[in-house]
């Protein structure tokens, strides 16, 4: 324990203590940086309750609060107005408000100053955890934190322009665009995470060979299968064709377990070889086979846990509303399974082939 303390950098904590402090007044005053008028609420009085029950004995309450409190912003800064606020005990489409909290609102002007709450300023919790996590990158991991920092705003800036080049198209070349960003995103983040050198070609080369041949294969499939089974029209709120968006997403998500595991065992075996010099190409094969049957079930339980963690709320909903386990999963879980299995088809097919590349472009001289 004693080691592990004197190796912490207590001069970068100190740092970034003292600055997330600095930030986080910043943004807990930040009002004036935004056009929306923002309420703060002074007091919050519950005025009444009222209680519902659907026919399937779905019970819920309805509860109206009355908030005061004043505008801290824009051109009413200072305004005192109460507002009626109406939230349900779910709180699945409304909140409670509490003394001090801060709220966008909407302004009516039509017989005096009236206003309709919107939403929370989230932007203090959200800040807090970005900041968090970029502290505990940067100060565990040093400099390879923020090299992985620096990889998440580069691919971040990227994703956003491809959505802007997606609507400016009218979704007419998303795939194309996902496919383009998915090769781009691989090479910009092995790129600035390994390092310009030969192990980097090798990760770039086998994630991007197994990413487009789950890809392809599940082309396949679907082609024979004729798609059925796959529930497009659950995918809420598409404005454009909803299959060339999903394969899109499918594409961008396979990619990120694709990278993680040949990652893992391109690194391990490249540094096998920097040690043992004189191992044979197939003892590298082997090696990198047993590295990826190890890391193989965890990566595709995790994926199969985010699966299960996006689709658990919608799923609940539709059962708890009548609907049958098989319409459930077809409206809520369906797509989710698909893209999970494509993943799963790229994270297998990584194994042989990130182990084969290495075998055959490791060298003992790489650094």
């Amino acid at each position: 324990m004693a080691k592990l303390l004197n190796k912490l950098p207590f001069k970068m904590i100190l740092a970034f203590l003292l600055g997330g402090i600095l930030l986080i007044t910043f943004a807990n005053h930040d009002d004036f940086l935004y056009q929306k008028p923002i309420f703060k609420v002074e007091t919050a009085k519950k005025i009444s309750t009222d209680k519902s029950t659907d026919s399937f004995q779905n019970t819920d309450y309805t509860y109206q609060q009355k908030l005061t409190g004043h505008i801290i912003n824009g051109q009413y800064k200072g305004k005192k107005i109460s507002i009626n606020n109406s939230y349900t005990m779910s709180r699945a489409m409304d909140h409670k408000y509490y003394p001090g909290q801060k709220a966008f609102i909407i302004l009516h002007k039509s017989g005096g100053l009236n206003a309709t709450i919107k939403d929370y300023k989230r932007d203090v919790p959200i800040i807090f955890l970005m900041y968090l996590a970029i502290a505990l990158l940067c100060i565990f991991l040093k400099f390879s934190g923020i090299t992985a920092v620096g990889s998440i705003i580069i691919n971040t800036i990227l994703f956003m322009l491809a959505i802007y080049l997606d609507g400016f198209n009218n979704g007419n070349n998303v795939l194309l665009i996902f496919s383009a960003l998915a090769a781009v995103f691989s090479a910009i983040t092995l790129l600035v995470i390994i390092g310009h050198n030969r192990q980097m070609y090798v990760t770039l080369a086998s994630t991007i060979i197994c990413t487009f041949i789950s890809i392809i294969l599940s082309l396949i499939v679907f082609k024979f299968t004729h798609e059925k089974g796959i529930f497009y029209e659950s995918m809420q709120y598409v404005t454009q064709p909803p299959r060339p968006l999903f394969l899109a997403s499918t594409i961008i998500g396979s990619l990120g377990a694709v990278m993680d595991e040949s990652t893992d065992i391109i690194s391990s075996l490249f540094a096998l070889k920097m040690e043992r010099p004189q191992i044979s190409k197939k003892q590298i094969f082997l090696s990198g086979r047993n590295i990826g049957k190890t890391i193989m079930g965890p990566l595709i339980n995790v994926l199969f846990f985010i699966f299960m963690g996006e689709t658990l709320s919608m799923t609940l909903l539709f059962l708890k509303n009548g609907n049958s386990w098989g319409y459930s999963f077809s409206m809520n879980m369906s797509l989710g399974m698909v893209q999970s299995l494509i993943s799963g088809i790229g994270i297998v097919l990584a194994i042989p082939v990130a182990s084969a590349l290495t075998s055959l472009f490791a060298k003992e001289s790489q650094k």
